[in-house]
């Protein structure tokens, strides 16, 4: 596919002026990098970064080395980075020119490479505003006593951080060295190698041996301490919550072996979990060997570590096979979320896996509801030229994709779509691909099975099939017959919390606030402990004006940065003329509490008619 890029009159930081506007067409894959394909590509990289908490700035170089020398441009993608210097293997400059920015892929930075190079090196700093990184002061922390820093390079973020060819279709090697205050630690998505404290600062060094996409690049700094869960697995927090996190995660390598059987041995050595700061924006994020997982996660009661099951997942559908761009995101989310409920399944019960599977498409409805106005974004191949994906981040490319491959599952037979399903672990692993490549790998591997499953209404038409698959189970069945009810005591007795938020989910939308009064004075909902029960009766107390509601919504706001929470919450807010004013006054009196994504999505929230 070929895409131009338009040059305008500018000047480079070496002085020299670049020539008029012009359209220069080139081999771009990726409609979110400007990675040029017929361009070398980095091979690895040498980070080195000093952590500056008083100008929330990192002061940093790295030196890239090419797979194979070559002369000619080489396009890098960066965001808000200030570029002081380029130079080569023996520090002699290298020609440059940093582009004006453009609002969704940033700023290109070209280099001319002379005949025969092969490693670079950039100097810059971030912006204090870099799109990855959100700094916390002591008071966003649950010590109160040391700044936080922490990063989120999915999907297009990791540009704000390093100047690197930003698509998952390249993958690299790293080793990294992070500058930071003695009194704190650094923890990264990779292996540790040492640490030294040359004076007021301590250096934490780093190495990732396995090839992973630049949206994997992850670290925080901050007060942390750790404590060993298993074999291959600890757990790092805050050394207030490390007891608790402990506590709700240690049976993660029994999950860890689960996933094995299934999917084949597990290629990145360590699965380590880290309990970030209540800013954070996902419930988990897959970084290989350093899981990032929400603090909402910690119930008490292990009720939501299915979320920790997703993101062990990842290390065979996403990590190690991962989609070549934003535009086939499913292939990491939805064979994630197959993936997942196959451990739930071997470690809870068939049972359990409907009712996640119900919440499943409960979620994917939603999603589709959100985008009636624009509903190619509910297929599963998505073209996104021109489009943040963070704008059309949702529940679609997880719950259609795993609709998808449950239909294949029905189609084939479990036993042929499980091997299958090996088979491309291991024909991809460490490599990206696109869904036209999936297609011809399953119509190879699984003949007929697309056309059986109805492959093409899922990938390539809006909503969810008619001929979807739809979990079934005894708890479901009594759940169905409790629709819109006042249960009884002694009927709810046994229920786990999944079964309440469905119960919650499939509230009418016009539930009398009569009813949704009855139903809190008897199970007490506003006090709710467990987040997703209490996000789930929040949306439906406040369409009913239920005021002890918009009371807890406006703390549970400030308590939180996970997006699947913030955005219906806003959004019910919003929604209601008696509350949109309110909505605007809490995203103001907690937006510095929020990361640039979850500010960014919520803006677009507020801003609807």
């Amino acid at each position: 596919m070929s895409a131009f890029d338009p040059k305008v009159n500018r000047v480079s930081r070496q002085g020299v002026a670049v020539a008029t506007t012009t359209l220069e067409y080139m081999p771009r894959l990726d409609p979110h990098s400007y990675n040029d394909s017929t361009q070398p590509e980095t091979e690895t990289l040498d980070w080195k970064a000093r952590v500056d908490f008083r100008t929330r700035r990192l002061h940093a170089e790295v030196t890239l080395t090419l797979k194979e020398a070559s002369a000619g441009p080489l396009d890098l993608d960066t965001r808000g980075l200030d570029i002081r210097a380029v130079v080569d293997a023996q520090g002699k400059p290298l020609p440059f020119n940093l582009a004006p920015p453009e609002p969704i892929l940033g700023s290109r930075l070209r280099i001319e490479l002379p005949a025969g190079l092969r490693q670079l090196t950039v100097r810059y700093r971030t912006s204090p505003q870099a799109s990855a990184l959100q700094w916390l002061t002591p008071s966003m922390t649950a010590g109160g006593e040391h700044p936080f820093l922490f990063s989120q390079c999915q999907a297009i973020h990791a540009r704000s951080v390093i100047p690197l060819q930003d698509t998952p279709r390249i993958r690299i090697r790293y080793k990294a060295a992070l500058t930071i205050p003695k009194a704190l630690k650094a923890v990264m998505a990779a292996g540790f190698l040492r640490r030294e404290e040359p004076g007021v600062e301590a250096v934490e060094y780093y190495e990732m041996p396995q090839p992973i996409p630049p949206y994997l690049l992850a670290f925080a700094v901050g007060s942390l301490t750790a404590k060993d869960l298993g074999p291959r697995s600890r757990v790092w927090a805050e050394p207030e919550m490390l007891e608790d996190a402990a506590s709700e995660f240690e049976d993660v390598d029994a999950m860890l072996r689960v996933a094995e059987s299934l999917f084949g041995p597990y290629d990145w050595e360590r699965f380590d979990l880290l309990t970030m700061p209540p800013s954070f924006p996902y419930g988990g994020m897959e970084n290989p060997r350093l899981t990032f997982l929400t603090p909402t996660l910690l119930a008490g009661d292990k009720s939501l570590v299915s979320v920790v099951a997703h993101e062990l997942a990842h290390s065979w559908t996403g990590n190690l096979v991962t989609n070549a761009s934003a535009e086939h995101f499913w292939l990491n989310e939805g064979f994630t979320v197959f993936a997942e409920r196959r451990i739930l399944e071997a470690l809870e019960g068939k049972e359990v896996t409907a009712l996640h599977a119900a919440l499943g498409r409960r979620s994917l409805e939603t999603a589709v509801e959100h985008f009636r106005a624009y509903p190619q974004h509910t297929a599963l191949r998505t073209h996104l030229t021109g489009i943040d994906p963070d704008d059309v981040f949702s529940q679609v490319p997880y719950e259609k994709g795993y609709l998808l491959l449950r239909a294949m599952e029905e189609a084939a037979g479990r036993q042929a779509f499980d091997a299958y399903l090996r088979r491309y672990i291991d024909t991809f692993r460490f490599k990206a691909l696109t869904t036209e490549d999936w297609v011809a790998f399953t119509e190879r591997e699984l003949p007929g099975v697309l056309a059986r499953a109805n492959s093409e209404a899922y990938l390539h038409q809006p909503g969810i099939p008619a001929t979807a698959p739809s979990p079934r189970s005894g708890k479901l069945e009594q759940l169905q017959g409790l629709k819109g009810t006042v249960p009884t005591l002694e009927s709810v007795k046994d229920w786990t919390p999944a079964e309440w938020q469905l119960f919650l989910e499939w509230l009418p939308k016009d539930t009398p606030r009569e009813t949704i009064q009855s139903l809190d004075e008897r199970f007490r909902f506003t006090k709710s402990t467990n987040s997703e029960v209490l996000v789930s009766w929040l949306v439906a107390a406040l369409r009913a004006q239920y005021a002890p509601a918009l009371e807890r919504t406006e703390s549970f706001l400030g308590e939180v940065g996970r997006m699947k929470y913030l955005k219906p919450l806003y959004s019910a807010l919003h929604s209601s003329k008696e509350y949109r004013s309110k909505a605007r006054e809490i995203f103001q009196k907690y937006a510095e509490r929020y990361h640039p994504i979850a500010k960014q999505g919520i803006e677009g929230i507020l801003a609807r008619a």
